[in-house]
């Protein structure tokens, strides 16, 4: 979806393309919601949409899909996760949700709402079926989408003549930043699985010496 495409729907019906975008982009559909929440800003500086609306919008569609994600891992459990999993690239995302859930907890579930984004609705799927407590995931939720929400619409109302340019860099280090999360939570899960395997192996054969 290009950057004109997303004028011409926020033109069209306002806020309430805003709160679609967002609560579709939290159950993993491709949409383009940074991109729409930089515009949303943008357009409020010339007032063609009341600022607060929009982050109103953006806020309610992240939070709504956010906790929609979560109640379908809760009730779908593993086989929601299977079904997920059938394509490999599918599998490879939800793996490594997985390991951040494992790894992070609660603080997993605010930093993939705004740091490593596309991680996000993956996420929301894995920490449900895999029994994350629903109030600590609200709560950690709401605070991530807050930070994501104004950081967003923020930068698009404060730059709106650099609306292009902008959402092209925030594109780049978002991957960016994903890929160095994901890297570092793996590097951390393996040593952790060979601490562990020293361990088992010393309690395995004793202790040594005379």
């Amino acid at each position: 979806m290009t950057t004109e495409t997303v004028f011409a729907l926020l033109s069209a019906y306002g806020p309430i393309v805003v709160f679609a975008s967002a609560f579709l982009s939290c159950l993993a559909l491709p949409i383009p919601t940074s991109i729409m929440m930089l515009a949303g800003g943008a357009f409020a500086v010339t007032g063609d949409i009341s600022l607060t609306n929009v982050v109103l919008a953006a806020f309610l569609g992240a939070v709504i899909g956010d906790q929609t994600g979560y109640a379908i891992g809760r009730f779908g459990g593993a086989t929601v996760l299977d079904h997920l999993a059938q394509r490999p690239a599918r599998q490879a995302v939800l793996s490594r949700a997985r390991i951040f859930v494992d790894r992070w907890g609660s603080v997993g579930v605010f930093l993939s709402t705004w740091a490593v984004a596309p991680l996000g609705p993956w996420v929301n799927f894995v920490a449900g079926a895999t029994g994350l407590g629903w109030l600590r995931f609200a709560i950690w939720d709401i605070l991530g989408e807050m930070v994501w929400v104004t950081l967003y619409v923020g930068l698009g109302y404060n730059f709106a003549a650099r609306i292009e340019s902008l959402a092209s860099l925030l594109g780049n280090a978002a991957g960016l930043l994903v890929a160095l999360v994901v890297a570092v939570v793996m590097a951390l899960w393996i040593r952790a699985v060979m601490r562990a395997k020293d361990r088992a192996e010393r309690d395995k054969t004793g202790p040594t010496g005379p």
